[in-house]
């Protein structure tokens, strides 16, 4: 059972999802009274344990306060029904949780847009090991942090890792040209990103030069 959190924003989409598995609570969400009272309800028969895919405020705030024990568990790790499968990129402690062919993928994927990898704390080198390794599973359903559930997970991984190779080749290309400034790199490789998630497509451009850096492929300055 999916309860969303009335947090929506550019980043939240329209709110956080949080999962109701039998006992089990998948990403609690933002510590609001309503949203944490909406869960007990779905967890008619108790809540046994929570299962975190990353320790973000919006996924996890709400977790001391259902009164349960909180696990993040790490790669290969079981805990309850899931199995945990390690997904850096977004988060370094970014975990998938698998239950059988279905996969909670927090923010490694999202129902629909990309997700938001910020230099320092993410890195695009690690995400895109991490799509690969979703990629490799034969799953039916990706039921994400944000957005709807996502029925066909092989096209939309497909569409992801495409999406993100095809900026970096955007990006190189733009700095091939001469380009060096943040302004005219936005412009030319996230030229159809809103005004309003422009801050956070110049992280994500941080976020692919730091990438470019440590590959040695920046050109000479």
């Amino acid at each position: 059972m999916r309860v969303r959190a009335r947090n929506p924003s550019p980043l939240t989409l329209d709110g956080t999802n949080t999962y109701v598995v039998g006992g089990w609570v998948v990403d609690p969400g933002p510590a609001l009274p309503s949203h944490l009272a909406a869960v007990r309800r779905f967890a008619n028969h108790g809540i046994e344990g929570v299962v975190l895919t990353h320790s973000h405020a919006d996924h996890s705030e709400g977790a001391e306060q259902l009164g349960a024990p909180v696990t993040l568990p790490a790669d290969g790790e079981v805990v309850g029904p899931f199995r945990g499968l390690g997904t850096p990129g977004h988060s370094p402690d970014s975990v998938c949780l698998l239950m059988g062919r279905v996969c909670f993928t927090g923010d490694t994927v999202l129902g629909e847009g990309s997700v938001f990898i910020a230099p320092g704390e993410g890195s695009l080198t690690a995400y895109l090991e991490s799509l690969q390794r979703l990629r490799s599973l034969e799953l039916e359903v990706l039921c994400p942090g944000h957005g709807p559930y996502v029925w066909d997970p092989a096209a939309k991984l497909d569409e992801y890792i495409s999406h993100r190779l095809d900026r970096e080749r955007r990006l190189v290309e733009a700095l091939e040209s001469g380009l060096s400034t943040e302004d005219e790199l936005l412009d030319a490789a996230w030229s159809d990103v809103p005004a309003e998630l422009r801050g956070a497509a110049a992280l994500t451009l941080a976020a692919h030069l730091e990438k470019l850096r440590e590959e040695g492929r920046l050109p000479p300055t």
